[in-house]
């Protein structure tokens, strides 16, 4: 393939659409905004930092939907790993590394519940991960913390809250940003990606090409929930606090970038390019919103205007798809 191939190619992507929308939500935002402050190193750091604890979540359902299946519990099940980190580091000895992997274990285990409801028991992955995240994480955060906010005091929590790089970057955004480009990289560059995007195109011939897609549907799901755990331990880690409501809220914001990022429901298409670049978007135009001063009651409708533009978009796509394939067939 040429060099104008690939530009014609890359002018028609779903990638260069985003960047078309990004460049105009930051261009519009930085005119308007008081003394342009909107493209600030300062604001451009508040951006990426409210995209952290989403990126996390969304990479675990980016993987999931490309393979065909869907996760709404890493919310829930982060607010189970900080009620468990904070209960744990209050009330025994046990050194704060353990803690922390039992906080990702414990992620881990909700996401095989998962697993073993979609394969075993042949729950929708919707509806499973719904009840296992609103019911059994969700309870879970309630016993272990007996129903109230637990504080937490401990230095590398702090440090984990508050160290940035350089005195501007924190370092919970290198580690996100670190991670969605490992987990690109072996998406686009790895077997194990190109066995992801073989299941969700179609599982039976993946099954009949020598994969194994109930195998590798656990191996997702329990990423998935250690993710969605490690965000939880983040963002319990920001309010030095294990609250009961945690990151219960964060679930559809992810799926709404997941989806506006390119990442298709059928399956077997988008990339974490995509994911990266939708994220952008919708914490870059709620931040513009914010310093416009606009209410808060418009931000929740904006993102349902971007999560119904999202899904238009997803469906015109596939849309278009199947009829090239029709057109070529035919």
């Amino acid at each position: 393939m040429g060099a104008a191939e690939r530009v014609k190619n890359f002018l028609k992507s779903k990638t260069f659409t985003l960047l078309c929308i990004l460049v105009a939500i930051m261009a519009f935002f930085w005119y308007f905004s008081a003394n342009h402050s909107f493209l600030s190193v300062r604001n451009i750091t508040s951006i990426l930092y409210s995209m952290v604890l989403f990126i996390l979540f969304s990479i675990g359902v980016s993987l999931l939907v490309i393979f065909g299946e869907f996760d709404l519990s890493p919310g829930y099940v982060g607010t189970a790993a900080g009620a468990t980190l904070a209960t744990i580091l209050s009330g025994t000895g046990i050194p704060w590394f353990l803690v922390m992997l039992i906080c990702l274990l414990l992620g881990i285990v909700f996401g095989l519940i998962n697993a073993v409801l979609v394969n075993k028991f042949r729950v929708q992955s919707f509806i499973a991960t719904l009840a296992v995240g609103s019911f059994l994480a969700k309870g879970f955060s309630y016993i272990i913390s007996g129903g109230r906010a637990i504080a937490i005091d401990h230095p590398v929590i702090d440090w984990l809250a508050s160290y940035k790089l350089w005195d501007v970057v924190p370092v919970t955004v290198i580690i996100s940003v670190a991670l969605i480009l490992v987990y690109g990289i072996v998406l686009a560059k790895t077997q194990f990606g190109r066995s992801i995007y073989l299941c969700g195109g179609n599982k039976e011939a993946a099954r009949l090409a020598g994969l194994d897609p109930k195998k590798l549907s656990y191996l997702l799901f329990a990423n998935s929930g250690m993710l969605g755990a490690m965000a939880g331990v983040l963002f319990a880690s920001r309010l030095k606090s294990g609250n009961l409501d945690g990151t219960n809220s964060y679930s559809f914001p992810a799926v709404t970038a997941v989806i506006f990022g390119g990442i298709s429901f059928g399956g077997g298409s988008g990339n974490m390019v995509g994911c990266f670049l939708g994220l952008l978007i919708i914490n870059a135009f709620n931040n513009g919103l914010t310093i416009m001063r606009v209410s808060p009651n418009w931000t929740g409708v904006a993102s349902g205007a971007l999560l119904i533009l999202a899904l238009t978009l997803d469906y015109l796509s596939n849309r278009r798809v199947r009829r090239q394939i029709g057109g070529k067939t035919s």
